[in-house]
């Protein structure tokens, strides 16, 4: 299994993006399609996982919201397979260059183990969000 974790604009791999996130977020999550994409997409820095050439998991960097990550997904039949760590590995890459003291997410109840993991901690209460609890997590850079 060759994996390729790809920096890209969203009017390149667009297609691959929405697809993973709509099967992951809008048809197994139950999140409604019109929050899916939305009018920050242009504005991010978008990461795709390949496996084997095939687009397998995707996430973005919302660098002029202070370093928000989002959207991270992973189709299905790849998960438990490190990508979601990868993916994040390279958001957290983008997150150096632009000089970010720190990165920080809405995660979803389900993820909070994945990202405390990487080393997220968890700075608010619970909340809903698309109909899911998440909760806000960060972590500090260090530069």
């Amino acid at each position: 299994m060759a994996i390729e974790i790809v920096r890209c604009e969203l009017s390149a791999y667009g297609f691959a993006i929405q697809t993973i996130r709509e099967t992951v977020f809008v048809a197994e999550q139950g999140v409604p399609v019109e929050l899916e994409m939305d009018d920050r997409d242009p504005m991010c820095k978008h990461v795709l996982a390949l496996v084997d050439g095939y687009p397998a998991g995707t996430a973005r960097l919302d660098v002029l919201k202070q370093g928000k990550i989002g959207r991270l997904a992973v189709l299905r039949k790849f998960r438990r397979c490190g990508l979601g760590r990868l993916i994040m590995h390279d958001i957290e890459s983008i997150g150096h260059e632009h000089q970010l003291p720190y990165l920080w997410c809405h995660a979803q109840k389900t993820a909070v183990n994945f990202y405390q993991a990487l080393g997220y901690r968890v700075s608010s209460s619970d909340f809903l969000e698309a109909g899911l609890v998440h909760c806000k997590m960060q972590k500090a850079l260090g530069q």
